[in-house]
């Protein structure tokens, strides 16, 4: 009798896919058009924010020696506004009405709030008393405060978010190098699929499985290309692939077992393509195919929904932050530390994925609760789940309150 191929270690399988993909060459890209792309360079400030000194509060800009003794009598002799600033030198004795964000007159060491201030009128030339004392630089913010020309004030691999859109205007810039996204596209395999939004027949199932891959991919940064639903029948999957150009990825998701109906592994063997491993140690998932078609890499996802996710999650998602020029060890943050709320058997040779939802903090580590059910199917369990319970091969058996390791699920997925 033939001796089993051992499955693949999760972490090994991970490894030969981000081995195999180059990030996506770099392209120049209005910032106003940018929103949630990945910086392929750091971005340099332009500009020294503020350029000069500028008042934090409406007041008067006076010379703290000016104060030193109180009441303190001055003159005013003009006035810096945002936009308009006042163009001289301030002289002793003299202040200048300052409102907040204008230029901090020449001369000028500190900032007197306006209601520290009896003005005896609202014109140059009026006499003002100054009631509170002056410390120099109060309520100045220094030119540079923010940034200084030439400083990185965004970092290559960042998400541009509305927050460093704003921050990459104020510095100068209009454009920015981003990482182009990759194109994936997804194949739906399975005679039984229908499209979303169709009325399944006898034996029919809407295939949300393509539905899920095109949102998930979007949110990963990338550009999902729907291939549509290729039936059971040899080489349907290649014709599938094949109707589009420029993909940098393809997902399949069903047709990876080894039934009469799955053809995915046997597409990839006709074509001459090169099969880099099939079926890895991981519950749910097993089934899973990694290749390259035509010199693009194909990963082949099973086609329970709950599998098709998790897969997903610890593979796609990696796979689309390579190829964005993120690292993928990133995801390691988010796995945490947690307590499980109810004993868990011992686990078996397979790294298991337990859907859960994270609860309140159990004394220094957040409690989560394993779903009642784990069937691989269930997709109401997966969309209420908020975490994965991830559990080695071999994990011994756990006890209520017992440590565990889980991958928070982003909200988007």
């Amino acid at each position: 009798m033939q001796p089993k191929t051992p499955l693949l270690p999760v972490d090994e399988a991970r490894t030969r896919i981000l081995d195999s993909l180059t990030p996506k060459p770099a392209q120049t890209l209005d910032i106003k058009d940018a929103l949630g792309r990945i910086l392929a360079e750091p971005l340099h400030a332009r500009l020294t924010l503020p350029e000069r000194d500028v008042s934090a509060m409406d007041g008067y800009a006076v010379r703290a020696a000016d104060c030193a003794a109180l009441p303190a009598r001055l003159q005013r002799v003009g006035e810096s506004a945002a936009g308009h600033p006042w163009a001289g030198t301030l002289a002793p004795g003299q202040a200048v009405r300052i409102f907040t964000g204008a230029v901090v007159p020449d001369g000028a060491d500190t900032i007197i709030l306006q209601e520290d201030v009896v003005a005896s009128a609202e014109e140059d030339g009026a006499s003002i008393t100054l009631t509170e004392a002056a410390k120099p630089g109060q309520f100045i913010r220094p030119a540079g405060l923010d940034a200084t020309a030439g400083d990185q004030v965004l970092s290559a691999g960042m998400v541009l978010s509305a927050r460093a859109m704003a921050l990459a205007f104020s510095c100068g810039h209009h454009a920015a190098s981003f990482y182009t996204k990759p194109r994936i596209g997804i194949i739906s395999t399975g005679d039984e699929l229908v499209e979303p939004g169709s009325i399944p027949g006898p034996g029919q199932i809407i295939a949300s499985n393509a539905a899920y891959l095109d949102a998930f991919v979007g949110a990963c940064g990338g550009e999902a290309v729907n291939l549509g639903i290729a039936r059971d029948r040899p080489g349907a999957m290649l014709e599938a692939l094949r109707s589009a150009n420029d993909l940098d990825m393809v997902v399949t998701t069903g047709g990876a077992s080894v039934g009469v109906y799955d053809h995915v592994a046997s597409d990839l063997d006709s074509s001459g393509g090169a099969l880099n491993f099939w079926k890895i140690a991981m519950r749910p998932g097993k089934p899973l195919i990694f290749g390259h078609v035509d010199g693009i890499p194909l990963l082949g996802l099973p086609g329970n929904p709950v599998s098709s996710a998790v897969c997903s999650m610890v593979f796609l998602r990696p796979a689309i932050m390579h190829l964005l020029g993120q690292q993928a060890a990133a995801l390691q943050d988010e796995v945490i530390s947690a307590r499980t709320s109810v004993p868990l058997p011992v686990n078996d040779q397979r790294q298991d994925y337990v859907r859960a939802t994270i609860g309140n903090v159990d004394g220094d580590l957040p409690r989560v609760i394993p779903a009642f059910k784990q069937d691989s199917s269930m997709i109401k369990v997966l969309a209420n789940a908020s975490a994965l319970i991830i559990r080695p091969p071999f994990d011994p058996a756990k006890q209520a309150g017992d440590i565990v390791q889980i991958m928070k699920i982003p909200p988007l997925l």
